[in-house]
């Protein structure tokens, strides 16, 4: 299942209606074997394309020194889809090359850029074999005020 903070779901809806028509592509970046996704990392599609994403190669690896540095590790891989809906494409499926990672697709199809609901689904993707899992989206936690945290 893939748990991720409400902030970070609209931040991926956001980037992925602005990009419409052409897909987006980013990548959600977190403590190394934590499973959280903390770091939104949007990133440039270079295809250019309303039925591809490619990472930029200068981008993407200096995001991967980025994280490196940070010992994080790449928790959610995110493009869109414009004209078909969220589910891995045979091209998605042998570019997924990070096992650990939520592969989450955006289909923008029915609304492009313009208010509306979006298809918002995510799967694991291990030696081709792909998998659909549960999608948890949390509210942000309350910040706890002085007296909560001096509580015996």
């Amino acid at each position: 299942m893939l748990r991720i903070a409400q902030e970070t779901y609209d931040a991926i809806v956001a980037h992925a209606k602005r990009d419409h028509p052409d897909e987006a592509c980013g990548v959600v970046a977190g403590p190394e074997g934590s499973d959280r996704p903390e770091r939104f990392v949007p990133m440039v599609n270079a295809a250019g394309s309303p039925t591809f994403y490619e990472f930029d190669s200068t981008e993407l690896l200096a995001l991967y020194k980025d994280m490196d540095a940070r010992d994080e590790e790449p928790v959610v891989v995110y493009h869109s889809h414009t004209a078909t809906e969220a589910y891995p494409s045979r091209t998605d499926i042998g570019l997924a090359s990070e096992p650990n990672a939520h592969y989450v697709l955006v289909s923008t199809r029915e609304h492009g850029n313009s208010d509306g609901p979006v298809e918002f689904r995510s799967y694991r993707i291990i030696d081709g074999v792909v998998t659909e899992e549960d999608v948890t989206v949390t509210a942000p936690e309350t910040p706890k005020t002085n007296q909560e945290e001096s509580t015996p």
